[in-house]
Order: structure tokens, then C-alpha cells, then sequence
């Protein structure tokens, strides 16, 4: 998913050739975190970031859904997830909690609260190259803990294919949002994605969108609230996930953003959380130097 500080998608530095070829780009879009450089939050401005949030959460009526937005790599973001997940599930609140992280179809129901790491793991089926587990253990943790189940939201690997050719997909946002979709992915690839391969990255993104709001629907529970942890691309109301639900189904949509908020999504949020900015770092530099066909970093 958007999934980047500067775009839902990030940088391929060639032509999809192969599954195994559309894989590792998938790995570099979870692991990379675009080229934006942020500007430093004021450190009294983050100080109340909980306390405004869990204030917010109180005057939220219980939504069939809500939304979390994260940047993959600001673990800020991922204590703000688990952090959630605690405070809805000490009240009762949390029917589920769905994750980008893991695939569709994965699912820890059936576990006890008090089961181990490997376990859970085990149960979805977690892939260490794509989502370092380190980075997600207290988000998921914390719902398995509760007694809440964990389920995998995103598209499954072996789907990737037929979504690339599904152009019954181009016809899902309006042509102006589609549009923004486009050049959300083409920036988020730093501009060196081949054309002819762009319509079919914006077709995965849209069945990864897919994908997390049949799981969310599957999840839903009245009186409680489901919860998805996605990068904040996956989360814009204009482009994401919430354009996939149906009317009656109620979602607030939140989104972090490490140091300020970029100006493309305010509207497309409830509520903006604020945490500190992460050091500048060109991953879009990092590409154009990496010689073609090497495998991308782990994240």
C-alpha cells in the first residue's frame, strides 16, 4: 500500500517481468518510505499527541470501523497502533484487529490469549522479508493478549497476477481520483516505473484496497469496532480502502504522520496524529544508484 510519507506507493527501478519480480517490488513498496524531508514537530505539540487521541476516541461513537493510517518505518506509529488496540479492547470496544501485514485468509481465531509469538505467527503466516515482525509484535501482541482475533487483510500473493490484468478495476474511482492514483504511484516509484507498467501497479493497489475492506465487512460486529492497521495511503478516504465500503458500514479514518502533515491528506482524514519526524533520508537516491535487477534492501 500508499504507503509513504510522499505517496501510497514507492520506487521500482524496472519493468515486472516475472511473480518473483512483482513480489520483491511489493517487498520494496512495504520497506521503503519515499523521499519527502519533513520538518521537525514542535516537541509540546507531540507531548499532548495521546492525550488528544484518546480524547478523540471518547468522543467517537462506536464506528463499525476504524481506520489507521501508519509510515511502515516510524515506530511511533506502530506504539500508536498498539496503543489503540489496548484502549478499545480494555473497553470492549475492538471486534477485531485486520493488518495490512499479513495476507488474506490468515487468521489467529482459535488462539488462546496467552499464545506465543511463533504461534500467532504461524497462524498468519507472517512473511519476516516483507514486515519485519520486531516492528509489529506489540500491535499484534497487544489484540491477541485481549482475546481479540488478528486478521490478514491484504491481497494475497498468488492474486497479484490477475489483479495486474483486471481491467475491470480501472473503473472503480471516479477519473479524477484515478488520476490522483496514478501520479500517487508513479511518484511513489520515483518516476522510474515504465509507463506500460504503471496502469497494472495502480490495479494491485486498488485489490489491496479491495482485498482489506472484504476483511473489514467479514469482521464486522455491531456495538464494536474493527480496527485496521494499513500504511496511510491504503486509509485515504479519496483513494483507499473507505471507497470500497459499502454506505451503511460507518468508518472514521486516522492517519500519523512523522513531523507534519502533508497537505494531500488532511481532507481525507478524521484525525491527524502528529509524532516526531524521522532524519531525511532519499530512498529515491538510494534507487537511481542501485544497479538494475539487485535485490532491494530489507526494511
Amino acid at each position: 500500500m500508499p504507503s509513504s510519507p510522499s505517496s501510497p506507493a514507492l520506487c521500482l527501478l524496472r519493468p515486472l517481468r516475472s511473480l518473483r519480480t512483482l513480489w520483491w517490488a511489493w517487498l520494496l513498496l512495504a520497506a521503503l518510505t519515499g523521499c519527502a524531508r519533513l520538518q521537525p514537530l514542535p516537541p509540546a505539540a507531540h507531548a499532548g499527541a495521546d492525550a488528544a487521541w484518546h480524547a478523540q476516541l471518547e468522543r467517537w461513537p462506536r464506528p463499525d470501523a476504524l481506520l489507521l493510517g501508519e509510515q511502515h518505518d516510524a515506530s511511533a506509529h506502530q506504539r500508536w497502533e498498539a496503543d489503540t488496540v489496548r484502549w478499545l479492547a480494555t473497553r470492549g470496544r475492538l471486534a477485531a484487529l485486520v493488518l495490512e501485514m499479513a495476507e488474506a485468509g490468515t487468521r489467529t481465531d482459535g488462539l488462546p490469549a496467552d499464545a506465543g509469538a511463533d504461534q500467532v505467527r504461524a497462524a498468519l503466516r507472517w512473511n519476516e522479508a516483507a514486515w519485519p515482525w520486531e516492528r509489529y509484535r506489540e500491535v499484534v501482541m497487544a489484540a491477541v493478549a485481549a482475546g481479540v482475533p488478528v486478521r490478514g487483510g491484504n491481497l494475497p500473493r498468488a492474486q497479484m497476477r490477475a489483479a495486474m490484468q483486471d481491467a475491470s478495476l480501472d473503473g472503480h474511482l471516479p477519473p479524477q481520483a484515478l488520476a490522483l492514483q496514478r501520479e500517487a504511484i508513479a511518484e511513489g516509484h520515483c518516476h522510474l516505473l515504465p509507463p506500460e507498467r504503471l496502469m497494472p501497479m495502480v490495479r494491485i493497489q486498488l485489490a489491496r484496497d479491495a482485498s482489506m475492506a472484504r476483511a473489514l465487512l467479514e469482521a464486522r460486529t455491531p456495538g464494536r469496532t474493527v480496527l485496521l492497521a494499513a500504511g496511510w495511503g491504503h486509509v485515504r478516504r479519496d483513494l483507499g480502502v473507505p471507497t470500497w465500503l459499502p454506505r451503511d458500514f460507518e468508518s472514521k479514518v486516522a492517519i500519523a504522520q512523522a513531523g507534519q502533515a502533508l497537505a494531500a491528506i488532511k481532507t481525507e482524514a478524521d484525525y491527524i496524529h502528529l509524532t516526531p519526524a524521522l532524519e531525511p533520508h532519499d530512498h529515491c537516491a538510494e534507487l537511481r544508484a542501485r544497479p538494475p535487477g539487485a535485490a532491494p534492501a530489507r526494511p
